[in-house]
């Protein structure tokens, strides 16, 4: 049963392509948070999954080879639609996902649970979530601590845009000021050329005497 669309949908998106994330290459830092989610919830699977127009797509990934798939089918586009962790205990007693081919078929999960990676103006972009292929639940440290490591992928989201918007000021900055400086070099040049095309004064002749 696929999800609902998010009231403000539109607007989810634009954030989201904002952000210039989507199918870039894998960063150390985001790995590293997939891992302590992992780790922190003894789950053998953990993703952060970014929710797109038609699919989800992994920016880190553990314990699966999957780099993305369809909407459709996106546990994490069902976490999207809140701001508080998203549980399903055993998908397979659960009527939005016992039939899901994920579910179904491989990695034929049974457990979920996400966090929604929400930006700090409301927009829940994706989740950080950990899978099992049990039916289990998390302790309540863990359910804290997958909540304070989907903030952190957040933080790193909004460095990582500074950091490039930054980038392309200074790029921008450093491109208006070669600019000008060609601009006062060919207005200098004009100006020795409109000097040499001045005609002289011609020489003033003396009355003789």
């Amino acid at each position: 049963m696929p999800a609902e669309l998010p009231r403000n949908e539109r607007h989810r998106l634009s954030v989201l392509w904002q952000y210039e994330i989507l199918d870039t290459v894998p960063e150390e830092i985001f790995d590293e948070l997939a891992d302590l989610a992992a780790l922190i919830c003894e789950a053998p699977i953990a993703l952060i999954s970014l929710v797109d127009e038609d699919r989800q797509w992994f920016k880190a990934r553990v314990g699966t080879t999957l780099k993305e798939t369809t909407r459709d089918i996106s546990f994490c586009a069902h976490a999207i639609l809140g701001t508080e962790l998203f549980i399903v205990p055993d998908a397979t007693k659960d009527e939005r996902f016992k039939h899901n081919p994920l579910v179904t078929t491989k990695p034929k999960i049974r457990f979920y649970a996400g966090a929604p990676l929400v930006t700090p103006d409301g927009h829940a972009l994706g989740s950080l979530c950990v899978m099992d292929k049990v039916p289990r639940t998390l302790r309540e440290p863990q359910r804290q601590a997958l909540q304070t490591l989907a903030r952190h992928v957040i933080t790193q989201l909004e460095l990582r845009r500074h950091a490039r918007e930054l980038h392309e000021t200074r790029t921008n900055h450093d491109r208006l000021q070669k600019e000008l400086q060609q601009a006062r070099a060919e207005v200098a040049r004009l100006g020795r050329q409109l000097a040499r095309l001045q005609p002289k004064p011609a020489p003033v002749k003396r009355r003789a005497r």
